[in-house]
C-alpha cells in the first residue's frame, strides 16, 4: 500500500464514471495514475494481457499492470522503450 492515497505514484478515483475499468482488482489499491496506459504504444511488446479485436484494435480490458501500485517502477522502466519506439516511428515518416 502507498504511503499516501494520492500522490506522483499513485492515486484512485473512485469517483470516475468507468471505475473499476478492470475486473478482478476488487478490494485492492486501484491505482488510475496510468488510466490510459504509455505501454500501449509497445504492441505486442507491452508484455501486459491484451487480445487484438477483429478490428485490430488492441483490447486491454483484461489487463491490470499498470493499475498495480507494485508494478509503477516496473512500468516507469519501460519508458526507454517507448522512446525507442517512437524514435524508430519518426524515422519512418517522410
Amino acid at each position: 500500500m502507498p504511503e499516501k492515497r494520492n500522490s506522483s505514484r499513485f492515486f484512485e478515483n473512485r469517483d470516475c464514471e468507468y471505475f473499476p475499468c478492470h475486473r478482478g482488482m476488487e478490494g485492492q489499491p486501484f491505482n488510475c495514475l496510468f488510466c490510459y496506459c504509455p505501454l500501449y504504444a509497445l504492441g505486442r511488446a507491452c508484455g501486459g494481457d491484451f487480445v487484438y479485436t477483429g478490428r485490430g484494435i488492441k483490447d486491454c480490458s483484461a489487463c491490470t499492470f499498470p493499475h498495480r501500485i507494485e508494478n509503477t517502477d516496473r512500468l516507469l522502466a519501460r519508458y526507454g522503450d517507448i522512446l525507442e519506439a517512437l524514435r524508430r516511428m519518426d524515422e519512418r515518416q517522410p
